[in-house]
């Protein structure tokens, strides 16, 4: 890898030249080596009663075959035989998390059943592709104090566990957990900050809410689970998406009720149940050439699969989220006009880069919410001090590294760029 080594702050393009035959660090092999030694097993049961004890509690809510889907999840994990025992280790972790969320949440609704009273008003909703500036638009709008978003320290463990509360520095102990991971997988693998760097204060996706029941795409992300994939789309989602607003509920009567603001690539296949489940929230679309968002996706897997997996197949990952993608913006494209249009915009990833406030104006007016001059401040502060690329712009290179010309890989989304103000990149 060119230069990536160093403090991540301070690099500037990272041109990647062993990125499917990586060349490791000695940090990273030797965390493999420690990690390989030791079979990470998936029993079903045992992961239950970590849970358990560790949520103080045992009802799982059990009522629309949430056991059925675990057990899927988990077949999926143990079907993928390229896993490292550290990725295997780290996908077990997030099971036994998912479980005590649901656990806690479960309890805490069972002592205070108003929380299903609260209401969920009027959120703004961004939807796009990964790597498409939703991460961008979702942390700028969470800038302004009256909104109320996710961050990446709460999504992984929204619900605390009972008896569980602050230090005697008031600092939550989710959020110093949320931390420590952060601060060693800066060591593991440093470049993650230059292409979505999930640091604790981070706005982050509610699709880890929604698998609290199981429900999202996002195992995707960590192995190679089609058959995941196939039955997580044959779901009937609407359910899934009244169990997501049940945990912001819970996330709302902990913390405080103001607006939110939430975001989530997985709402591009998913606008039926998403409308249906917030009928008055506010959307804001963005788009961009999908071999961008390609290209950066499979970039950044290829770079993680040095540690996740035994082997890089670079085919395998062009072949798999091209096709994920062409789901994902047909389904988005099939159901566009499910959101109407006076409280949905569209944004090409072209605007995004010095225009944000005259779309934020745009945003806030089709949600009927007064843009203060404070909030405005607010929005350029947030602007000036997060420029795009300021840890590092990755060089990507979709021939070298993956054998296929961007053309080719556009051709396939003519339909996209037909339906929407798409800029080939």
């Amino acid at each position: 890898m060119g230069n990536a080594g160093g403090d991540i702050a301070d690099i500037g393009d990272i041109d990647f030249d062993d990125l499917t035959s990586p060349k490791l660090t000695d940090v990273q092999r030797q965390i493999l080596h420690f990690t390989e030694a030791r079979h990470v097993d998936f029993d079903i049961q045992r992961m239950l009663t970590e849970a358990s004890e560790q949520a103080g509690a045992a009802d799982l809510d059990d009522a629309d075959g949430f056991t059925e889907r675990l057990t899927r999840h988990v077949a999926a994990i143990e079907a993928d035989h390229g896993l490292t025992q550290l990725i295997r280790s780290s996908l077990r972790q997030r099971v036994v998390r998912l479980l005590r969320n649901r656990l806690s949440l479960t309890d805490l609704i069972k002592r205070y059943p108003e929380i299903e009273s609260i209401p969920i008003e009027k959120p703004f909703i961004v939807v796009g592709m990964p790597r498409s500036g939703t991460t961008h638009l979702v942390n700028l709008i969470a800038a302004d104090p009256r909104r109320r978003a996710l961050p990446y320290w709460e999504s992984q463990e929204p619900i605390p566990a009972r008896g569980e509360g602050p230090d005697v520095f008031g600092v939550d102990p989710r959020y110093t957990r949320s931390k420590r991971e952060h601060d060693a997988l800066m060591v593991s693998a440093p470049v993650v900050a230059a292409m979505h760097d999930r640091f604790p204060e981070a706005i982050e996706e509610e699709v880890e809410l929604l698998d609290l029941d199981l429900a999202g795409y996002v195992l995707e992300w960590h192995a190679r689970v089609p058959d995941w994939r196939d039955y997580y789309l044959g779901l009937d989602h609407r359910r899934h998406y009244a169990y997501l607003r049940k945990v912001l509920q819970a996330l709302t009567f902990l913390r405080g009720p103001r607006t939110w603001v939430l975001k989530s690539p997985q709402h591009c296949e998913q606008l039926g149940p998403l409308m249906a489940t917030f009928p008055d929230a506010t959307v804001a679309f963005t788009h961009r050439d999908p071999v961008a968002v390609i290209q950066s996706a499979i970039t950044m897997m290829a770079y993680s699969d040095r540690l996740r997996r035994t082997s890089i197949d670079p085919e395998w990952l062009v072949d798999y989220w091209s096709d994920r993608v062409h789901r994902l913006l047909s389904a988005c494209v099939r159901d566009r006009d499910l959101v109407p249009a006076d409280r949905s915009i569209d944004i090409g990833f072209h605007d995004l880069n010095g225009n944000e406030i005259p779309l934020l104006t745009q945003l806030y007016e089709r949600g009927g919410v007064e843009l203060t001059p404070q909030v405005r401040a607010e929005f350029q502060k947030y602007l000036e001090t997060n420029p795009r690329g300021k840890h590092g712009r990755i060089r990507y290179d979709l021939t070298r590294h993956f054998g296929i010309a961007p053309d080719e890989l556009r051709a396939q989304f003519g339909f996209y760029f037909d339906r929407f103000d798409v800029r080939a990149e």
